[in-house]
């Protein structure tokens, strides 16, 4: 089983930054393609950024997050300027085989961390 565990949410001011990071429980940590996603109240989750050989992002946060990972780690990092109170949401992290066919669905993805809350104030 693999587990995923958040970290690096908090309270922020519009403008300013986070990093949050996400450790993956397994050997094989780089087979897989690492997602990060959001959900704020009332909802739907939707796609932030993913990462496997290359990079994607959700047009509403390009050019001001950075999706990364340290396979050696087995952790992927999101790092987010210039925030925005529209950002804030619980921001999950997941873990998916490279050969799914849209790393932007949720259903694309078999393993999920509990979560860990970002909040912009304006």
């Amino acid at each position: 089983q693999v587990h995923l565990v958040e970290s690096g949410g908090g309270l922020v001011q519009a403008g300013g930054s986070l990093r949050l990071s996400c450790v993956v429980s397994t050997r094989t940590f780089s087979w897989y393609a690492m997602g990060w996603f959001r959900q704020a109240p009332g909802k739907e989750r939707e796609f932030v950024a993913a990462i496997s050989g290359s990079t994607s992002y959700a047009d509403s946060v390009k050019g001001r997050f950075t999706i990364s990972r340290e396979n050696a780690k087995n952790t992927v990092y999101l790092q987010m300027n210039s925030l925005k109170p529209e950002d804030t949401a619980v921001y999950y992290c997941a873990a998916g085989p490279t050969y799914m066919s849209s790393r932007a669905a949720v259903d694309e993805y078999d393993y999920w961390g509990q979560g860990t809350q970002v909040t912009v104030s304006s």
